[in-house]
């Protein structure tokens, strides 16, 4: 008798302490695995939800640059992590898709490995050409392509996301159009604007300031609905691409395993984050748009992302190097 009653008192105080470790959480430094080198979109909106988040949770969150593999180191140190709470990842198509879908033996499923926090936001991208192009429409370009094959070519970041776009827009126009691989977006916009490059797909963090002061010209934006920063720009869509939408997207993922209720604050607060009106200015500076809602709403999102940037990536016969 003696012997349930102690095993009774050990299960209980389990019970009790699961729930109060969870409510103490976080109770010291939080790591938020970035995988991508310091300086690009998604490293500026890792930090920028590393800020607010950080206020949130009143814990100092680490950014720590995790690049390589098409992303597949970072979400392969994710899932060995210990699924406490203390070790987060920003997820993208990177991480997500794109990697698993180039790369073999990455050391995680990104089906099973993790559990989706909370959406952070997304920030749409468009296409693009020089000031002193001759096409002032998507239109133009497919009319031109057409009449030209091979005589115009995309300037794209190699394997990154604008690489799969171009290649997702040849195959939809049926165009023969030559992509040229750079080492980054920086080179394609620098190219683009002195006329070196006819073409490029970028989000609006990389283009939008070059937009506004006219050294670049856009031609689609890769959304439902026209930008209100770009209001004369036709969407994708309305150029007669159906379906043609494309988000630079990032959020919060934890080790699968992480406990529910920890799960559920996290997602509150970064939430709340992203209803800051700091947060909230700082995107718009680039045209990004918050999205809070709740971790399965971020499941069903990667859910309906994922089989598309592996099409993409099919589509753009990129071999891991």
């Amino acid at each position: 008798m003696q012997r349930i009653v102690a095993a009774l008192m050990t299960i209980a105080a389990v019970a009790v302490a699961a729930p109060a470790h969870a409510e103490d959480y976080p109770s010291r430094t939080i790591r938020l695995i970035v995988p991508f080198p310091a300086g690009g979109v998604l490293d500026v909106m890792g930090r920028l939800i590393a800020q607010n988040l950080s206020a949130a949770l009143g814990q100092q969150i680490i950014v720590d640059n995790r690049p390589g593999a098409g992303s597949t180191l970072a979400g392969r140190d994710m899932a060995r992590a210990e699924p406490d709470g203390y070790t987060l990842l920003l997820g993208s198509a990177a991480t997500l898709a794109i990697g698993p879908s180039l790369f073999k033996n990455i050391g995680y499923d990104p089906d099973t490995s993790f559990a989706p926090v909370a959406f952070a936001a997304s920030v749409p991208y468009v296409m693009v050409t020089g000031s002193k192009s001759p096409f002032h429409s998507v239109k133009d370009v497919v009319a031109y392509a057409k009449a030209n094959p091979g005589k115009l070519n995309f300037g794209v970041p190699n394997g990154a996301p604008p690489h799969l776009i171009a290649a997702w827009f040849k195959d939809a126009t049926k165009t023969d159009i030559v992509v040229v691989p750079y080492k980054g977006a920086s080179t394609v916009v620098t190219d683009m604007m002195a006329g070196q490059i006819d073409l490029g797909f970028e989000a609006t963090s990389v283009t939008l300031s070059h937009l506004h002061d006219g050294s670049m010209r856009a031609l689609g934006v890769a959304t439902a609905k026209r930008l209100p920063e770009l209001p004369d720009t036709a969407t994708m869509i309305e150029s007669g691409l159906p379906d043609f939408i494309a988000s630079s997207w990032a959020g919060i993922l934890a080790p699968a395993g992480t406990p529910p209720q920890i799960v559920a604050k996290l997602n509150a607060e970064t939430n709340v984050a992203l209803k800051s009106e700091a947060m909230q200015a700082r995107l718009k500076q680039f045209a990004a748009e918050a999205k809070p809602g709740t971790p399965q709403d971020f499941a069903a999102f990667i859910a309906a992302e994922r089989p598309k940037w592996i099409a993409m990536a099919k589509l753009s016969n990129l071999k891991p190097e």
